[in-house]
């Protein structure tokens, strides 16, 4: 069973940057697929980004293509997720996720373990 942390939420204002971090518990972090989910109020959750078991393969939304960068280390069982030009439609709450899985998953219905999340607020 893997347990995630997530951290690095807070207030910032709109163009600035924000870098998230999970940790993830247990020896075999390598093997799995990471994903950056958020739930703004009123919203239902949507994905971020996500990342293969070795870093190399990558995808994001739309949304946040361009602005953010997902990656991992997996020598110290963490993924990270560097968010620059934040805008106010970016606050939700973060989580992160795994599976068991070489390659990226897009599906949240795919993830077997995820963290309790971590605020992200954006001011205009």
């Amino acid at each position: 069973q893997v347990q995630l942390v997530e951290s690095g939420g807070g207030l910032v204002q709109a163009g600035g940057s924000l870098r998230l971090s999970c940790a993830a518990s247990g020896r075999t972090f390598s093997s799995y697929a990471m994903g950056w989910f958020r739930q703004a109020p009123g919203k239902e959750r949507e994905i971020v980004a996500c990342i293969s078991w070795s870093g190399v393969n990558t995808y994001y939304a739309d949304s946040v293509k361009g602005r953010f960068t997902i990656s991992r280390d997996n020598a110290k069982n963490t993924v990270y997720l560097q968010m620059n030009s934040l805008k106010p439609e970016d606050t939700a709450v973060y989580y992160c996720a795994a599976v068991i899985s070489s390659d990226y998953r897009t599906r949240q219905a795919d993830y077997d373990y995820w963290g309790r999340g971590t605020q992200v607020t954006v001011s205009s």
